[in-house]
């Protein structure tokens, strides 16, 4: 067992027995201000290569170095606090930041400016709780929730070691080899690979001659290994392509120094066991580890103990402290309602960027396929997708030519797009952390966000228990109906014109010369709202009607609403019959789906052998045969058309006791012609077959 990771950092012995005191989750023992002479002086010999005065030492007047510490001796106080709380108190974050005047106390000059670059104004609470424990040297197990900066966190943790390196390696002149990877990164999914690597790229932009690479399954392996033959610094990726390279000998790890696992919960989760126990089997055994998860069950909390011994426990943002900045609002929706709750509340969400939530593959290449002919912009997101379309997919997201995302869970994970208004969870997530995850991805860098689930009336209850471990108070609300989003885009289309009357600029002369010959052509009142009705904006369709759900009401069972008798149908037929397996039911759910209406809509059903028919009603039915005429994916076979009537009884096909087929009688006439004697059933009396009686 690994009892002293930081001695890869630090050459020198004495530095071994600071680690083993950071078990504890708030340790308060100030140790690191009692070091020997010696220890110092081979501690002072590293530390000038680094470009901040992040551990002010204690004077000591034996280097010619040393005349810089005085400098640093002006401002005692200062130099100690930072110290004691950066080496022992990571839990309480807000402490070193006492001096206001500077929010970026402890981080190294480089790294302030990229900060300050991104828009920073300070740290978070995680970050912090970082860079005070980074002076112990130990391994860190950060438990923190989507959003909350780990990232950068884990970036602070590292800095110190690549200053000192690239400082060597300036001392030593340029390198006649490539150096060998000082940081392994490892994440669960292609797309957080990439996410990481691109917050560390703009992070450490301003130190010079560092490189990072990302190597990552479905990605070009040629490419990956002529970027690591090129020495970068900081390796990033997911398990199974990293074991690939160092089994290659192409990703050489014995000179790591820092080992990072993301979303180490989730990795294990996805059955990365054993691809992480054999990755661990090949690092050396002085190094850092460092481990980040969103949770610690049991699973997480074995792992962990095996493969980072004497770690400190950092706890950042807890469950539903996170997402301070997300509006969470619940819907009860029939499992038949759903896609038309979807549509309504996209209706209603204006231009802004959507993220949906489904639970399998196939579902986010259906439902996004179905939006898609709807006429919204939507794309599929998942795991099935080949490494060039998932980056085509998120820039077309980015860029806000695809405004729709349709993604599981595992997919994403590695999603990073900013002003993600809207999350839905078409499927409900599995339990609070799932959840957590999925709600994450709005509600970003202080913005606000919504967070939106459709529950059908019989999952209420294990929502309600979703909600409860995450320390969540939803809102819940009636769905808009047609009216309601007519309303919405109304006010809209009066927003916008009252904005642009408040303009200050004056439109083009030739504007208003148009202007002026409308008003003497057209009444002013009439042709004013004739312009506001312009500006409206077009939906890509109409509103979809739904049943509303009532919370607490019954659960199961049909509608109770009766059925209009003066309704009037359509006759359509459906090539899906007794042959393929279907009942009215099944028919019924089908016609629903794929044309998207209630099952009230649908009159009466005749299932045939091979064919059925049934009816809708006549004030859905154009619009209802526009979408179900198109081909299903989930069951391409079953053609809907238009019938000229409906079949009082269609046919059941040939039947045993029917005509023959060349003629004849036909009809079952028994093994004898129809001749066999008549027997009544049941059992007669046992028959006497001689022998013994038992």
């Amino acid at each position: 067992m690994v009892s002293e990771p930081d001695s890869a950092l630090r050459p020198e012995p004495p530095a071994a027995p600071e680690p083993q005191e950071p078990q504890k989750l708030e340790p308060q023992k100030p140790e690191p201000q009692e070091l020997e002479p010696q220890e110092q002086e081979a501690q002072e010999a590293q530390e000038p290569q680094n470009l901040e005065p992040q551990e002010p030492q204690e004077q000591e007047p034996r280097e010619p170095q040393e005349a810089q510490e005085p400098q640093e001796a002006q401002e005692p106080q200062e130099a100690q606090e930072p110290q004691e709380p950066q080496a022992q108190e990571p839990q309480e974050a807000q402490e070193p930041q006492e001096p206001a005047d500077d929010p970026f106390a402890g981080v190294p000059a480089p790294l302030v400016e990229a900060m300050r670059a991104q828009g920073f104004d300070g740290l978070t609470p995680v970050q912090r709780a970082v860079l005070d424990a980074q002076t112990r040297n130990t391994n860190l197990r950060i438990s923190s929730q989507t959003g909350s900066g780990k990232t950068v966190g884990i970036g602070l943790a590292l800095a110190p070691a690549l200053i000192e390196a690239l400082a060597e390696d300036g001392d030593h002149g340029k390198q006649r080899e490539p150096r060998k990877p000082s940081v392994l990164m490892i994440a669960p999914t292609r797309e957080l690979a990439a996410q990481v690597q691109s917050e560390l790229a703009w992070l450490f932009a301003n130190l010079r001659g560092l490189r990072t690479c990302v190597v990552t399954g479905g990605t070009d392996i040629g490419r990956e290994r002529q970027a690591l033959r090129r020495g970068p610094m900081i390796v990033v990726g997911t398990p199974g392509r990293i074991l690939d390279h160092i089994r290659a000998g192409a990703l050489r790890v014995d000179a790591l120094a820092h080992v990072v696992l993301d979303e180490a919960d989730h990795m294990l989760d996805m059955g990365f066991k054993d691809e992480l126990d054999a990755i661990t089997e090949a690092l050396p055994e002085q190094r850092r580890s460092h481990l980040v998860s969103a949770t610690f069950p049991k699973a997480v909390r074995r792992f962990a103990d095996r493969y980072q011994p004497n770690a400190l426990h950092i706890e950042g943002t807890r469950l539903g402290e996170a997402n301070a900045d997300i509006e969470h609002t619940a819907y009860l929706v029939r499992e038949r309602d759903r896609y038309a709750a979807l549509v309504n509340l996209l209706l209603l969400t204006d231009s802004a960027r959507c993220l949906v939530f489904v639970k399998r593959r196939i579902e986010t290449t259906e439902l996004a396929e179905r939006l898609a002919a709807d006429g919204f912009s939507a794309l599929p997101f998942s795991g099935d997708l080949a490494q060039g379309q998932r980056t085509r997919t998120l820039t077309a997201f980015r860029s806000d030519v695809v405004r729709i995302l349709v993604a599981t869970d595992v997919a994403a994970r590695g999603i990073d797009v900013a002003d993600i208004a809207t999350v839905v969870h078409i499927d409900l997530p599995f339990d609070a952390e799932t959840y957590t995850h999925r709600s994450g991805r709005t509600g970003r860098a202080g913005q606000k966000g919504r967070s939106i689930l459709l529950a059908s009336p019989h999952a209420e209850r294990r929502l309600q228990r979703v909600f409860q471990q995450a320390k969540i108070e939803p809102s819940w609300s009636q769905l808009p109906g047609p009216d309601r989003i007519h309303k919405a885009l109304k006010k809209r289309a009066r927003k916008r014109l009252h904005e642009a009357m408040l303009i200050e600029e004056a439109p083009p002369e030739a504007m208003l010369e148009y202007a002026a010959g409308l008003l003497e052509q057209y009444d002013p009142a009439t042709l004013v709202a004739r312009l506001v009705e312009l500006a409206r904006p077009k939906l890509p369709r109409e509103p979809m009607p739904y049943n509303a759900a009532v919370r607490g009401g019954p659960k199961h069972g049909k509608s109770k609403e009766p059925r209009d008798k003066n309704m009037h149908f359509t006759p359509f037929r459906i090539s899906y019959g007794r042959h393929h397996g279907a009942t009215p039911a099944r028919l019924l759910a089908a016609v629903c789906r794929r044309g998207e209406i209630a099952g009230k809509q649908v009159g009466a059903i005749r299932i045939g052998e091979r064919d059925s028919a049934f009816e809708v009603e006549v004030s859905v039915a154009e619009a209802f045969f526009h979408r179900a005429a198109k081909k299903d994916p989930r069951s391409p076979d079953q053609i809907i058309e238009r019938a000229d009537h409906m079949p009082e009884r269609i046919d059941r096909g040939a039947r045993r006791g029917g005509p023959r087929k060349h003629g004849g009688p036909g009809g079952f006439r028994g093994r004898d012609g129809g001749k066999r004697p008549f027997k009544p059933r049941g059992r007669g009396p046992k028959k006497d077959r001689g022998g013994p009686q038992s």
